[in-house]
């Protein structure tokens, strides 16, 4: 059981391990968007079917001693691959669809490795339930779950915080080296002993079971695919509707893989009589507070609240699911569901929900949806008051639909406009007529907001939150407007309040990644077309743009892209910095870094980074927060001590405080926990 124990926990917890690792190697190439992420991970997700599939296949067509030796061939072949170290030349020259060269990059470099870790878990659960015809093969399931929630909890707390990317590479090329033997060797075992076991007539028969009929198939499927659906319907609700925490994240991934654990680990803790009633308590309450509060949640209400109802979700999912599981003999075909159905639930949120919904909508579906299969799965109830069940779920299914219709009712009519794509939602809302003077116009990325402006003519060339005159940006372009025509740029565009500042004469380049963000600020906000200079709009990632394009000679760059959790790291680190100053005028130009953000102590790391150039900071905080001005912070990087000794800038410079022990961030290393407020 050992042997079995531990090439199930390595393989699960290195397969958890790599994503982390290979997609913070490629992230600086691909520009650090969020489409890399999610082209990884439907990449991850469509191997471990693929892996599903095979452990099926060989299983049930092949003789033990075939299938051993096929998949040690495999597995020694694998290690060709090693050191999982992508290769440069699959770096992109900026004119092709880096989807593709994503997908190839992940395929050559760990395809091999991760297909067959991906094979482990129903593998050599096969090979343990021939072995050992009364063993508890489905615990081994829960022990992979436990691997896989330890890995992921490690990354981003024991490993990435001290380990630079290439050696963690290394770490883990050593690693899957180990269970390379550790696997041959089960599977010597275990035919050893399934040979054993039928030259000996006493030896107890495998429990063949029923066989699993159609119906069951579409039920393991139905049920894994809600797991999955609810899980990333969860996460996208609470990062982007709730808060915009650093590793919020994790959380709703962690309750997922712990129900896991919970239902397949063979003492019973889930029962439909003690779950059903707290499911539809908690689908109702969520289903109401999503009504209630609209988009604007509280924070320490709603993450509790969504936690718990996503704990009760998944424990009623994967405990019907568990409830359901075949004879070891079919074990395989069951994880193939599992698989499947996991991987199709991802597909609708991830690819088919953006296509189709404007924003989040799919949340309030999937509690409908739970309450339906609830009502489905209790129909077979009889007896005194259980036959009511059903009508009393039914009932819920009632109010909350109700709720969340009125949710979805509502987002629609406050917001003037929602749209939706691979980088988030995005919704622009009025407060006022516009015949009103303090009416406003604002656009919002989930909860965070990027621009607003005045709706009244008179008002509407004011610049505003956090780029006003007396913020750190705004005073480095005064200082230079006061000298002649000045060229800024931008990266993010927002509502494109910095154009504001152009006159004529001035250039202002916008930099943005959001194809949506660039029509919505040119159609329904006038900042851009307000500009009496040149205003130019880039569509790409800054840094992959500026390092191709001729060195454009900024008096003032603007990088404005770090007021949420999800920060592009790639876009403050050594290496950036280098291309940043490539851009500046060489002696006067100015780097201001918005280091806004309620979550982390950005300020720091640009300093560091400047030191290493010897280049001087300066820290701008502007606490003004009346009807034009948000309360902002600023770092202005650059070799012009005049500009740091003009007055308006040396008076509201603040010192940056150090962060003991920071590490310089690095396209190898950079290091979110140790930045948290």
């Amino acid at each position: 059981m050992i042997l079995y124990a531990l090439t199930i926990f390595t393989s699960a917890f290195l397969l958890f391990l790599v994503q982390p690792i290979m997609a913070k190697q490629i992230l600086p190439w691909f520009g650090g968007s969020a489409a890399v992420w999610t082209v990884c991970m439907v990449f991850f997700q469509f191997l471990l079917l693929f892996g599903y599939a095979y452990s099926d296949f060989t299983t049930r067509k092949m003789k033990p001693r075939n299938q051993l030796i096929l998949h040690a061939a495999l597995l020694i072949i694998s290690l060709i691959s090693l050191p999982i170290i992508p290769d440069v030349s699959w770096k992109p020259a900026g004119d092709e669809d880096p989807t593709w060269r994503i997908l190839g990059l992940l395929a050559f470099t760990i395809g091999l490795p991760y297909f067959l870790l991906s094979t482990t878990g129903p593998l050599v659960q096969a090979w343990f339930a021939r072995a050992h015809a009364t063993g508890t093969v489905y615990r081994l399931f829960a022990l992979s779950n436990f691997a896989s929630l330890l890995a992921l909890i490690s990354y981003p707390f024991a490993v990435e915080p001290w380990i630079t990317t290439r050696v963690q590479s290394f770490g883990w090329s050593a690693g899957y080296a180990l269970f390379v033997v550790v696997c041959i060797c089960a599977g010597v075992y275990s035919l050893r002993a399934h040979t054993e076991a039928q030259a000996n007539p006493d030896a107890p028969k495998p429990d063949d079971g029923p066989a699993p009929t159609w119906a069951h198939y579409g039920m393991w499927l139905l049920l894994s695919a809600m797991g999955s659906f609810m899980l990333l319907a969860v996460t996208n609700h609470i990062t982007h509707d709730v808060a915009s925490v650093p590793f919020l994240w994790l959380l709703p991934l962690t309750i997922y893989l712990i129900t896991f654990i919970l239902c397949f680990e063979g003492r019973n803790w889930y029962k439909r009589a003690v779950f059903l009633g707290p499911l539809i308590v908690v689908v109702g309450a969520l289903a109401w507070f999503m009504h209630e509060e609209g988009g604007i949640m509280d924070f320490k209400v709603a993450v509790p609240l969504f936690s718990a109802g996503l704990f009760i979700m998944c424990m009623f999912f994967h405990g019907e699911l568990a409830a359901m599981k075949p004879a070891p003999r079919y074990l395989t075909t069951f994880f193939l569901m599992v698989s499947l159905g996991g991987a199709l639930g991802g597909v609708v949120v991830g690819f088919i929900a953006p296509k189709f919904f404007s924003t989040y909508y799919e949340f309030g579906i999937g509690l409908v949806v739970t309450l339906l299969l609830a009502a489905y799965l209790t129909l077979d109830l009889s007896g005194g008051l259980q036959r009511v069940v059903p009508i009393v779920i039914l009932a819920a299914v009632g109010f909350t639909g109700f709720h969340v219709y009125h949710y979805i009712d509502a987002l629609s009519n406050e917001a003037r406009l929602m749209s939706r794509n691979f980088y988030g939602t995005l919704r622009v809302k009025d407060s006022g007529p516009e015949t009103s003077e303090t009416a406003m116009r604002r656009l919002m990325h989930g909860v965070i907001m990027h621009g607003e402006q005045y709706l009244h003519p008179k008002k509407s060339h004011r610049i505003t939150t956090y780029y006003t005159e007396s913020s750190g940006v705004g005073l480095a372009v005064k200082y230079f407007q006061e000298m002649g025509s000045t060229r800024v740029g931008v990266v993010g565009l927002g509502t494109g309040t910095m154009a504001g500042y152009g006159r004529k004469g001035d250039v202002t380049r916008f930099y943005e990644i959001n194809p949506q963000v660039i029509e919505i600020a040119r159609r329904d906000f006038t900042y851009i077309s307000n500009n009496k200079g040149q205003v130019d709009t880039v569509l790409g990632d800054a840094r992959l743009t500026m390092e191709r394009e001729a060195p454009q000679q900024y008096d003032v760059l603007a990088i404005d892209a770090f007021s949420s959790d999800a920060i592009p790291v790639h876009l403050i680190t050594r290496e950036a910095m280098a291309i940043y100053l490539k851009h500046i005028k060489p002696d006067t130009g100015v780097i201001a870094f918005h280091v806004t953000n309620r979550f982390l102590k950005l300020a720091p790391v640009v300093k560091q980074i400047a030191d290493t150039y010897g280049l001087h900071t300066a820290l701008i905080t502007d606490d003004e927060t009346d009807g034009d001005a948000s309360r902002t912070d600023w770092v202005l990087v650059t070799r012009n001590k005049k500009l740091l000794a003009h007055e308006p800038i040396k008076e509201d410079t603040s010192e940056i405080k150090e962060i003991p022990g920071l590490r310089l961030w690095t396209d190898d290393f950079n290091n979110l926990v140790q930045i948290l407020k």
